[in-house]
């Protein structure tokens, strides 16, 4: 016989039970109930941009929170006393100061990281430009170890301004912060931001500790540590055991294209051909800042990405084959990396030395530095209508091309002054240093201006700074035609960045048909103000725009409405948004057009033959010869590659898990010792009870129970 024991009291608990349950499911049923998560109610999320982590073969730069996040009570800083209660009163540490960026100086940011030490957590930098005058993280002398030198040229001094070419430059980006910088640009994030230290922090200030105060936490950890050679070996040393990286080396793509197509050969039969020459044009597409994913590089680098697409165009349109077959071609080099020791130039040159360039898959023929007759490299242009002309030793063609620009500039009114550069003014950080160092003798012309970029390599070197104004022209205007310069341009003012940057291009334009060709430019086209237009638009205000869409395939989806990132990042097999839109906007501009091909056609010839939307949107056949190359440091190719040698870049980039900030009312510390003592006593008076309960369990429980007799179970 099976008993069970049954509580006396067994059946009004019951009753009460089944209402309680009855009303509970009443209750989440309603539409009147409102159920939010603990965690909502206590945090308020913050979007933002991180700083975050890069290393090279010496040091560590960036910033990294503390592994789980970092937490300071918010203090925004107006004046220098406000530092001051940060570094010398803290009555309530750790604190997150708040700045304006015109307080987002050297000095500022270096004192409260010496200075402030535990007692500052985090910086948040917010979107106010109203006070600001200049904002460069950038050194004053860019890429300073990567560059050549002959004796005393071509030296810059970070100690001195006057004469360097980044006046500006706090050199921010190059130090390395024990706690995150978290820039947060939305003005009603901002808004969150003050309200909360208004209605918590801002008042009695001496006796903060007293009281719960507004704080933000800011998750931006970064596995990276001490310099590139260590943080590789960890890696190496994790990956036998489990698949972990703590950096990768920053690459990329570079894009190319040549005027004319090159000879096809058997793979087995390619060789450098000494009988080839080549003028190299070159520019960099890539920019940088101290945050992910913010910074448009308007004026330090789209600028001179503009003029020489604006270039390769123009002279696919006046010269569609040789004049002479004896005319040198023209290759369009774009390299990436270059804000980082000149990345994409180095592996360039680098894979010239190993007969790497290009690759075996294009079916042409190697190419040397011998090859090469002259290289023009368009650097920045700050002032576009007084250019200058740098070179690292005595050469004619530098002369000859100076002569050219001044004649053509007079003929056409362009208003571009030229000038040669004093040989004791040093050279400018562009990417010939990566060839001058391997050749002093190398021809190389750099063609740039004298800086005037206040926001060099920073979040605000945008559409503002560069006076940028979407014309929106495209519609009425064919902008993969030329530009007629003998009549005059209704759509643009005569100082916009469009008809000045349309001047610069035409003018460096003619100039290279000449030293093509040999003979002058007479025609009174020119490149055209509306492809300029639209590429500025592309780049600096969103993606989604007609000149993408004509260099695409005609049912290709839209672009997001936000413009490509141009930061070099670890792209590793695929190339990156803006490479890969470089690359089609070549195939469109300097690929000559095949007529009367339809899409089945120019798909059956396969490469180098590409179809694309067109400025009609309707699809059109191209002979393209575009095409990417790697750009990955050289350092990264040799296993036994000496990190301090300084010979080639060595920059990583950390590997981060997530990036997040929130705000929260943190507790005094007094608060806290008091929930923590009442946790303590519940906690010893819940086992004493726990204890006498079990103790007494037989009296409690089963006082006055009675047995029930149950059949046993029916044997099958």
């Amino acid at each position: 016989m099976f008993k069970v024991a049954v509580l006396a009291g067994m059946r009004p608990t019951g009753a009460i039970y089944s209402a309680f349950v009855v009303v509970l499911v009443l209750l989440l049923g309603s539409d009147n109930v409102q159920s939010q998560r603990i965690k909502d109610n206590m945090y308020t999320p913050i979007s933002g941009a991180h700083c975050f982590r890069r290393l090279n073969g010496t040091h560590v730069t960036g910033c990294s929170s503390k592994l789980g996040g970092s937490v300071g009570v918010l203090h925004f800083i107006r004046s220098e006393a406000d530092i001051d209660f940060v570094v010398r009163k803290h009555p309530a540490p750790p604190y997150a100061p708040v700045l304006a960026p015109h307080l987002f100086t050297r000095e500022n940011i270096l004192r409260l990281r010496d200075q402030g030490g535990k007692h500052v957590s985090a910086v948040v930098l917010i979107n106010n430009a109203t006070e600001l005058q200049q904002f460069s993280q950038e050194s004053r002398c860019p890429n300073q170890f990567s560059g050549f030198a002959k004796g005393d040229a071509g030296t810059c001094d970070v100690e001195r301004a006057e004469g360097s070419w980044n006046p500006w430059g706090t050199g921010l980006l190059l130090e390395d912060f024990p706690f995150p910088i978290y820039y947060v640009a939305d003005p009603d994030e901002i808004d969150k931001l003050y309200d909360c230290f208004e209605k918590f922090n801002n008042f009695d200030l001496e006796n903060q500790h007293q009281r719960s105060l507004c704080s933000i936490e800011v998750n931006a950890f970064m596995s990276a540590a001490v310099d590139t050679r260590v943080c590789l070996t960890r890696s190496t040393v994790f990956n036998s055991l489990t698949p972990v990286k703590f950096c990768d080396p920053l690459q990329g793509k570079n894009v190319f294209a040549t005027l004319f197509p090159r000879v096809l050969v058997k793979p087995e039969e390619r060789k450098v051909d000494p009988s080839e020459r080549i003028i190299l044009v070159s520019s960099r597409i890539d920019t940088t800042t101290m945050f992910d994913g913010i910074g448009l590089g308007a004026m330090d680098s789209l600028v001179p990405f503009t003029i020489l697409v604006s270039v390769a165009h123009f002279l696919a349109k006046v010269l569609p084959e040789r004049v002479k077959s004896s005319d040198p071609n023209v290759l369009f080099m774009f390299f990436n990396g270059e804000s980082y020791d000149y990345i994409g130039s180095q592996r360039f040159v680098y894979d010239l030395q190993k007969g790497a360039f290009p690759t075996k898959g294009s079916l042409t023929n190697p190419i040397s530095m011998e090859n090469i007759d002259v290289m023009i490299d368009l650097g920045t242009m700050d002032d576009l209508n007084k250019l200058r002309i740098f070179k690292a030793s005595e050469l004619v063609v530098a002369d000859k091309i100076a002569t050219m620009l001044g004649r053509i500039n007079s003929k056409f009114a362009f208003n571009v002054e030229v000038d040669k550069a004093n040989p004791k003014e040093g050279l400018p950080p562009m990417s010939s240093h990566s060839f001058l160092r391997e050749n002093a003798s190398f021809p190389s012309v750099m063609i740039t201006s004298i800086p005037g970029n206040h926001y060099y390599h920073s979040i605000y070197d945008d559409t503002e700074n560069l006076k940028y104004s979407y014309g929106n022209h495209s519609t009425e205007n064919d902008f993969t035609q030329l530009e007629d310069l003998g009549q005059k341009n209704a759509l643009f003012a005569e100082d916009s960045i469009q008809l000045r940057l349309r001047n610069v291009s035409s003018l460096l334009g003619m100039a290279i048909y000449e030293l093509i060709t040999g003979a002058k430019y007479d025609p009174r086209f020119g490149t055209n103000s509306v492809l300029i237009d639209e590429f500025l638009y592309c780049f600096l205000l969103s993606a989604d725009c007609p000149l993408f869409h004509a260099a695409a395939k005609p049912d290709y989806p839209k672009a997001f409405p936000v413009p490509p990132v141009r930061y070099i990042s670890v792209h590793s097999t695929l190339p990156s948004e803006a490479s890969g839109w470089t690359h089609r906007i070549l195939g469109l501009l300097v690929g000559q057009k095949v007529n009367q091909s339809t899409k089945a056609d120019c798909q059956a010839l396969h490469l180098p033959y590409n179809w694309y939307a067109g400025y009609s949107g309707q699809g059109e056949c191209r002979w393209t010869t575009q095409n990417f190359t790697q750009a990955l440091s050289p350092a990264f190719l040799d296993d036994g590659y000496d990190f301090k040698s300084h010979r080639y870049s060595t920059w990583t980039e950390s590997t981060w898990r997530e990036f997040s900030a929130r705000i929260f009312l943190r507790p005094s510390a007094s608060h806290e010792t008091l929930t923590l003592s009442i946790g303590f006593v519940v906690l010893v008076i819940s086992f004493v009870l726990v204890f006498l309960i079990n103790s007494r369990s037989e009296v409690l429980f089963n006082q006055g129970a009675a047995t029930i007799p149950i059949a046993p179970p029916t044997q099958c």
